[in-house]
């Protein structure tokens, strides 16, 4: 495993850090794992290596603001989601000009399934996963989330905020430490019935239904985030790719617990990772 530094060309800005986790043997193709709303792409080392002892070359990268692409103070730090979109943009490129004549892929959890109508060359991809993604509209949340969410975007953010000059998430207990143009964004979205393309116009949804690569939708029962209203509404935005839509209970897999976050721990190994490599592996 080896880490990159990626000085983005299109904005001049920050460069973002990415981890390459090599296959032992040539690989057969590049799966690129990007993160969820706050989370570190550190999270998502165990998974990495797995699909790296399959025969795969594996990278991971933290969007601006986050993990190793964080400044050492997020107070006055100019970035947005749409900013982070160009983030997954310069990963793709990264992988694309090392990949040889091999396919790339693209498992995303949670906001990493919803940035790809965002993104531009998303063409150079071959097939997308997305994990526990799922439509951020507090009132399509999954119940945990929702009795929660009007304390959040009503009082949390816009008083903390304000007063920090970024979202202290860490220090609430709410989410992440977070660049004040992403919450603020992502606050606008998750306001709205129709979530990002409802909140940013017609030309956004308009990219959202120009999306057409292959699609596998991977989202369990007790997501303490997304309900699979939320989910469906999501991905209904992609309304021109061939869609397949997984729904699991954690009895499924013999556990009591997957929620939002527990797909990508290693107990998962061989029950839900494999779901990924056979997806992508087939004709």
């Amino acid at each position: 495993m080896s880490y990159r530094q990626l000085q983005l060309g299109r904005d001049g800005r920050a460069p973002i850090t990415v981890r390459v986790f090599e296959s032992a043997s040539p690989a057969k193709a590049t799966v690129i794992v990007p993160s969820a709303m706050g989370v570190a792409q550190s999270f998502y080392a165990l998974f990495a290596e797995w699909l790296a002892g399959q025969g795969y070359t594996a990278i991971t990268f933290d969007y601006r603001g986050i993990g190793l692409s964080a400044p050492q103070s997020l107070r006055g730090f100019e970035v947005n989601i749409f900013d982070w979109a160009r983030d997954s943009e310069a990963a793709i490129e990264f992988a694309f000009e090392r990949s040889a004549d091999r396919p790339l892929y693209w498992v995303g959890h949670s906001l990493g399934g919803q940035l790809l109508g965002l993104i531009e060359n998303r063409d150079r991809l071959r097939k997308v996963v997305t994990v526990a993604t799922g439509n951020g509209y507090w009132l399509e949340n999954s119940w945990p989330t929702k009795r929660r969410a009007w304390l959040l975007w009503f009082f949390a953010v816009p008083l903390a905020t304000r007063s920090m000059g970024y979202f202290p998430g860490k220090r609430l207990g709410m989410i992440a430490d977070l660049p004040r143009g992403v919450i603020e964004q992502w606050r606008r979205w998750c306001l709205d019935r129709e979530y990002v393309v409802g909140a940013e116009g017609d030309d956004v949804r308009a990219a959202y239904a120009d999306v057409r690569l292959p699609i596998m939708s991977l989202s369990f029962t007790d997501d303490e985030m997304m309900s699979e209203r939320s989910i469906r509404s999501l991905h209904a935005l992609y309304r021109n790719a061939p869609l397949e839509l997984r729904r699991m209970a954690p009895r499924d897999v013999g556990v009591e617990r997957i929620g939002h976050f527990g797909f990508f721990r290693a107990q998962f190994e061989s029950t839900l990772w494999p779901m990924v490599t056979r997806f992508i592996e087939a004709n």
